[in-house]
């Protein structure tokens, strides 16, 4: 851990950070790095860093005019991404790593000896508490989105390139096929003995538009039991702000999707703020874009005419479904989901603005 020698620390969003962690050596990455975000890299797609057009920035002076105290911060990779942590206490960043990555061992489908992928293989499990509790809001956030947020969309990922960024124009044939394993309908929970099984063969779970807000959640319990009252947690570009920074908010800068300078700035206390857009991972043919946010109902990647969502909620699993789910349907059917949340803050860049 060190102490924070920088005036600002830009971090980029979910997705983008999620793809250079896959991408980087860990151990080389996190010993050079003095701040979240590098921009002599190329993304995912082949773009360099520095076009990647939404960031956020989180602005962090090392002293408190008044109280002269120092944050901290460090970073390790977990859940496919870089994780951050600042504080002004020590003790917060351990807690932190210690909590995600116990998330971690229960979530990803890419660790073999996971819930999530013992659940993808047999077709039926009994699961930890926190694994039911995000089936649970996941196969929620499904019914109050009319299908538009599915942990189940992963066959149209792989069908379409996204998986291993072999982008492809898949036949209409093989969308459909891949069409009959998704649905979060197909997901079966008993409450009584925390059992979770498919009712159709070839269903696969993907946690990963909502694993890390939650995981971030779960750390953030951990440091109210600590005791810890300030610390910002960003798990690559999904950020909680616990508490406040020397008595005041912590201050996020949404940089402009498609221009200069910044889309707003955001005050936030106690409050997870998570942005997805179609300029974190996506391929282009004949000039027309296709992210890799799909709409489940379709096959296809979705084209609601949103280019940029950015929700504010009192946790991480909301903002994090919200903000996929949102991307899908759009600005003029969002508000029926957002009715749904008072606590939640939704700002939406169109394309059409």
């Amino acid at each position: 851990m060190k102490e924070i020698i920088e005036d600002c620390i830009i971090f980029s969003c979910r997705h983008c950070e999620e793809g250079e962690a896959r991408r980087s050596n860990p151990k080389k990455e996190i010993a050079s790095r003095t701040s979240f975000a590098r921009n002599d890299e190329s993304s995912i797609l082949g773009i360099n860093r520095f076009m990647v057009v939404i960031t956020m920035i989180i602005f962090t002076f090392i002293l408190c005019a008044c109280q002269n105290q120092p944050l901290y911060k460090d970073t390790q990779v977990m859940m496919g991404t870089f994780v951050e942590v600042i504080s002004p206490d020590k003790q917060a960043a351990a807690i932190v790593f210690n909590e995600i990555k116990r998330i971690e061992k229960l979530l990803s489908k890419y660790d073999l000896q996971s819930e999530i992928s013992q659940l993808n293989k047999l077709g039926k499990l009994k699961v930890s508490p926190e694994t039911f509790f995000i089936l649970t809001k996941s196969i929620l956030f499904y019914k109050q989105t009319n299908g538009a947020f599915d942990v189940t969309v992963g066959p149209l990922l792989d069908v379409w390139g996204f998986t291993d960024k072999k982008y492809i124009l898949p036949d209409k044939s093989k969308i459909k096929q891949a069409m009959q394993f998704v649905g979060s309908d197909k997901i079966v929970l008993n409450e009584v003995d925390s059992v979770v099984k498919f009712n159709s063969p070839g269903v696969e779970i993907d946690l990963g538009a909502i694993a890390k807000g939650f995981a971030a959640d779960c750390a953030v319990e951990k440091l109210k039991g600590a005791g810890v009252k300030s610390c910002l947690i960003n798990a690559g570009g999904q950020i909680y702000c616990l508490g406040e920074r020397f008595g005041k908010p912590w201050k996020v800068a949404i940089k402009n999707p498609r221009g200069q300078g910044n889309a707003g700035y955001l005050d936030l206390v106690n409050k997870a703020v998570a942005t997805s857009g179609d300029y974190e991972s996506y391929f282009e043919v004949a000039g027309k874009r296709y992210m890799h946010i799909f709409d489940p109902r379709t096959g296809f990647p979705a084209e609601s005419g949103a280019i940029c969502v950015t929700v504010i909620a009192p946790d991480g699993l909301t903002a994090d479904a919200l903000a996929t789910a949102i991307m899908v349907i759009g600005k003029e059917k969002s508000d029926a989901i957002v009715k749904q949340y008072p606590e939640v803050i939704v700002k939406i860049i169109d394309k059409n603005e």
